[in-house]
């Protein structure tokens, strides 16, 4: 009998290795609309949160037409102007397609953008994989637990019966707020350290590590 019936997945950091391309978007972008410059870890530290509370937290008081440039920029960037390269970790399709022939149901929880992350489903062709997805600008960024709750709802799921995954603490705290059980990635923004003060039961540092993590515990 399966521990858990749903693995619920954070996006960035965690399936898609897209930090870099975050931090040179967000770098990029503040240069053009002429912010202060901060520094690199700064941005991936912010990686996982959603866009207006990530611009609040790196620039304090940003003003909302300030706000509103500044946003453009970004997804301009990140979208079609960054030279960084971005793509899923080796060996996370076939992951989660292991984990539907289970019979598991996948989800995914994320700081994106409704927008952002339907483009980079249908781009990768990957959306079929997932019962449900939320996303900050649907409901309440994380770590608040409102997105975990909503999924949890969506597919009558007890929290006891759901794993999430991320690489980020605000991943963690979210999971650990909604009372569901957490594994945390060592290859995204926030480092081993970090991750472990929020109590997963794991850090994992590759698809393969989490796969027989997985098999193993849940």
């Amino acid at each position: 009998m399966l521990n858990y019936k749903l693995v619920i997945f954070d996006w960035d950091g965690t399936l898609v290795d897209s930090t870099g391309r975050i931090v040179d978007s967000m770098q990029r972008a503040a240069r053009e609309v002429q912010l202060p410059v901060i520094p690199d870890a700064a941005v991936q530290n912010i990686i996982g949160l959603g866009l207006p509370e990530a611009l609040e937290t790196l620039w304090p008081g940003i003003a909302g037409e300030q706000m509103a440039v500044m946003t453009k920029a970004y997804a301009r960037f990140f979208v079609t102007d960054s030279q960084v390269g971005m793509g899923f970790f080796p060996g996370a399709v076939d992951f989660l397609e292991g984990l539907l022939k289970q019979e598991r149901l996948l989800a995914v929880a994320t700081g994106k953008s409704r927008k952002g992350l339907d483009r980079m489903l249908r781009d990768l062709q990957v959306g079929h994989l997932f019962a449900t997805t939320r996303c900050a600008d649907e409901t309440r960024s994380k770590p608040h637990p409102l997105m975990l709750e909503q999924i949890l709802a969506e597919l009558s799921v007890a929290p006891h019966e759901a794993l999430m995954i991320g690489d980020t603490t605000y991943d963690l705290d979210m999971a650990n707020a909604a009372g569901v059980a957490s594994v945390a990635m060592g290859h995204g923004a926030h480092n081993e350290a970090q991750l472990l003060a929020c109590r997963p039961l794991a850090v994992c540092h590759s698809m393969r590590e989490l796969n027989e993590w997985v098999q193993q515990n849940g």
